[in-house]
């Protein structure tokens, strides 16, 4: 049985206002259910998406930072191990230990460099006195600056000491043996 179609049939049009949006049919409940599920779906996997991208970004980051930062370390040992071969093997020591150069120390405490390990240790000692004193936190001075003056002197006399050492040898030598006797009173 073939269904017959009726062309003349003609249903008279609904009256629409001009302009106005087509009317769709309201969704029902399952629909509703189902379009709000797919909702809660959206948000999650782009929420999921975001935190991936933040963590991804996140990692590149501190990878980076962490690469840079060991490239740097590398570097200044690479600097202090040539400026300790550079010059006699008490200097480069030294400056690690106080992690001061000698011109930085002789800049701070406004002496000359040591000749051939030769200071001139009084100077040395009058200024470090004076500075250390007149930086004393007691009498408003800083802190900082009053170690700093002391790491300076610590560094002279680091690059001083073994040279002047020496020098006290060789002296001895050249006088000879000399104890000083004392003799008791009766």
């Amino acid at each position: 049985a073939a269904a017959s179609v009726n062309f003349h049939h003609h249903q008279p049009p609904t009256a629409r206002r001009p302009h106005s949006p087509p009317s769709f049919p309201s969704p029902t409940l399952t629909q509703h259910k189902a379009s709000k599920g797919c909702r809660r779906l959206l948000v999650v996997k782009m929420a999921y998406r975001l935190i991936t991208q933040v963590v991804l970004i996140g990692t590149r980051v501190l990878g980076r930072s962490f690469a840079e930062a060991y490239k740097q370390a590398a570097a200044s040992s690479a600097y202090q191990r040539a400026h300790g071969q550079s010059g006699n093997g008490t200097t480069g020591r030294a400056s690690l230990s106080s992690g001061m150069t000698l011109d930085e120390a002789c800049k701070i405490l406004n002496v000359k460099p040591p000749q051939n390990g030769q200071a001139n240790m009084e100077e040395v000692m009058e200024r470090f006195k004076r500075l250390f004193d007149s930086n004393d936190p007691k009498k408003g001075g800083s802190f900082y600056l009053q170690s700093k003056i002391l790491r300076a002197r610590e560094r002279i006399e680091s690059e001083a000491g073994p040279h002047m050492e020496k020098a006290e040898q060789e002296a001895e030598i050249k006088e000879g043996w000399n104890p000083k006797l004392y003799k008791e009173k009766k």
